[in-house]
């Protein structure tokens, strides 16, 4: 079973498109607008193993909030479409990654429950052009529409590109924990409720 999705979300504000695969290699390419952003979004495609691609086209002009955002939400749409009804899959998944003097740590459960808790003091307020502020907006775009309960803990680090890119690689990787099909699970949903 293929395990892809294709998602066009078109807002008044922005105007996007994912493409991605849960059994890829890494295969990537973004256009976002916000350089930085892309860096962290390849993060997501190579250490997760994921082929993805995303274009997006949003109000620049105004500030990158919007697409940020909505890049989570259409991620997540795509995500939750890809991964059906998550027959087999290992469901949860953590990593740690340090990069230099940061260490972050993400936990996840593909849980069909959305929510979101991130603990993170980014020590400035924009890396490039991407506004700290907006790494959570993307996360609670991303967790709400892909169902999935994610806590995010930056646990030292003071420079904030380091930072950042800690939680992206180790959101990365611990998708790729829970999405992976668990052999002795097979075809058999990961709950006692029967249904995720």
């Amino acid at each position: 079973m293929t395990r892809t999705a294709t998602v066009q979300r078109n807002t008044a504000e922005t105007q996007i498109r994912v493409e991605l695969n849960l059994d890829g290699t890494g295969q990537a390419h973004f256009a976002t607008g916000i350089g930085f952003f892309d860096h962290m979004l390849d993060q997501i495609a190579r250490h997760g193993l994921i082929d993805l691609s995303i274009d997006a086209k949003g109000d620049l002009h105004i500030d990158g909030h919007h697409t940020v955002e909505d890049v989570g939400i259409t991620l997540g749409q795509a995500f939750a479409q890809a991964l059906g009804d998550k027959r087999g899959i290992t469901r949860y998944g953590h990593a740690y990654v340090p990069l230099d003097e940061a260490l972050s740590r993400v936990v996840l459960d593909c849980s069909g429950r959305p929510g979101l808790h991130m603990d993170v003091t980014f020590t400035a307020g924009s890396i490039g052009q991407l506004d700290t502020q907006l790494v959570f907006e993307f996360f609670q775009g991303f967790v709400n529409h892909a169902g999935v309960s994610l806590h995010i803990d930056n646990l030292k680090g003071h420079n904030a590109h380091h930072q950042c890119e800690t939680i992206f690689k180790a959101f990365a990787r611990a998708l790729r924990m829970a999405v992976t099909p668990d052999p002795r699970a097979a075809g058999t949903i990961p709950s006692t409720k029967g249904s995720l």
